[in-house]
């Protein structure tokens, strides 16, 4: 069984679960900071206690929210953890949401994902209207 807990993830299993999935190395001071300035965080462990994935919301509240930074752990992905994740940092977005407005909910996705996210409701860019996301990493 896997529990959620929201807005509690520790410098170290944030840094554990990045290492798991190959990501960047960050600074303690990123780190802290990432953690901080995040809106809600939500993070899953097993039956052991052990903290096997998170995800959390950036952005200002009011217009645009981000799913950032959403990772499972090889050995738990492919069991459901990252839908448990995603559906609760949706319904938390929701949830701010002022009524009779629209808010946009964005993500960049790792390759190969493409799926994962369309399950959620999340279309792929470019469409007719919208260009492709674009990014710079400095």
């Amino acid at each position: 069984m896997v529990t959620l807990i929201t807005n509690d993830i520790s410098s170290e299993e944030y840094l554990y679960l990045r290492e798991k999935v190959g990501w960047v190395k960050l600074s303690s001071r990123q780190t802290k900071q990432a953690i901080e300035k995040s809106l809600f965080i939500v993070k899953a462990i097993d039956d052991e206690g052990n903290v096997i994935g998170m995800g959390r919301i950036v952005g200002d509240g009011a217009v645009i929210c981000y799913i950032q930074d959403l990772v499972v752990i090889p050995e738990a992905q492919g069991k459901g953890v990252g839908s448990l994740i995603i559906d609760k940092l949706i319904s938390y977005v929701r949830s701010i949401k002022e009524d009779g407005t629209t808010m946009m909910l964005c993500l960049m996705c790792a390759k190969g994902r493409e799926k994962f996210y369309e399950k959620h409701d999340f279309m792929a860019r470019p469409t007719d209207s919208l260009g492709p996301g674009m990014i710079q990493y400095l």
